[in-house]
């Protein structure tokens, strides 16, 4: 398409728009081949986005009803839920099986946040890089579909919230694939994730997270990581079935964040 002519016609400047859309379609097209997002942006640099904005969007919910600095410290269970905090019953009673999915961008006050934020942006990268961005799409949705389905049979009661289950499936999915790599660098890295492993599990149980959370995370992770193609040939190995594996998992996300608005005005 002539993007420059398209630009020119709706009065904007049309070289500058040619190029941008021109770098937009290398990264597409650099997606779709399970290679890693560009400079500009990244999945990682997204989830992390989603985070900061579901919480943003609690705090003012938490305001809104006089519950005033509670709801950026230590939200009540209440308002974890109404902002996506995976609840059971209410899925498997209420049908909201969004739920299984916006937990993981919802998180039970500021400090949880930024340590999960923290280790999403010292991890994430590397593993995206690693991988492409369509498979870390995957890996992080189906491992945070495994934590909570842990949590299903450990406390099937109880709230839970936080992007860590995810996280440690990502630490988990390292921890094999990159034992599986082998050499100086690659065991580098598995042991860097070794010590992310034990921090964030320390740090969880000094802060009583969901420890059937992260370790249904990890399984699931390290499951995925003792079987996915390695190297730059694994990245073209099975392609098109991880797109439309990555597509799904992407659309599964905005659906389900998308269900969750909607629920805040259909009560």
């Amino acid at each position: 398409m002539d993007w420059k002519n398209f630009f020119d016609r709706l009065g904007m400047n049309g070289t500058h728009w040619q190029w941008r859309m021109m770098r937009w379609e290398r990264s597409w097209r650099s997606l779709l081949r399970g290679n890693f997002a560009n400079s500009d942006w990244s999945m990682t640099k997204i989830i992390i986005t989603l985070n900061l904005l579901l919480f943003i969007l609690m705090i003012f919910h938490g305001f809104r009803y006089g519950l005033g600095l509670q709801s950026v410290l230590n939200p009540r269970g209440d308002l974890l839920i109404y902002s996506g905090g995976q609840y059971w019953p209410l899925v498997l009673d209420g049908g909201q099986w969004w739920r299984c999915i916006t937990y993981a961008f919802t998180h039970g006050g500021l400090i949880h946040l930024g340590f999960n934020m923290m280790v999403l942006y010292q991890v994430g990268p590397i593993i995206e890089q690693e991988v492409g961005t369509v498979r870390f799409i995957v890996l992080y949705t189906l491992t945070a579909l495994t934590a909570t389905l842990l949590g299903l049979i450990w406390h099937p009661n109880v709230p839970v919230v936080g992007a860590s289950g995810s996280l440690f499936g990502l630490i988990g999915f390292a921890i094999t694939y990159y034992h599986r790599v082998g050499g100086p660098a690659a065991h580098n890295y598995r042991n860097f994730m070794l010590k992310w492993a034990a921090f964030a599990f320390v740090f969880g149980l000094m802060v009583g997270a969901d420890n059937a959370g992260h370790l249904g995370g990890a399984v699931g992770g390290a499951a995925l990581g003792q079987v996915l193609p390695i190297g730059i040939r694994g990245r073209q190995a099975l392609r098109s079935v991880f797109n439309l594996l990555g597509g799904f998992c992407a659309l599964a996300t905005v659906a389900s964040l998308v269900l969750l608005v909607f629920s805040w005005f259909s009560g």
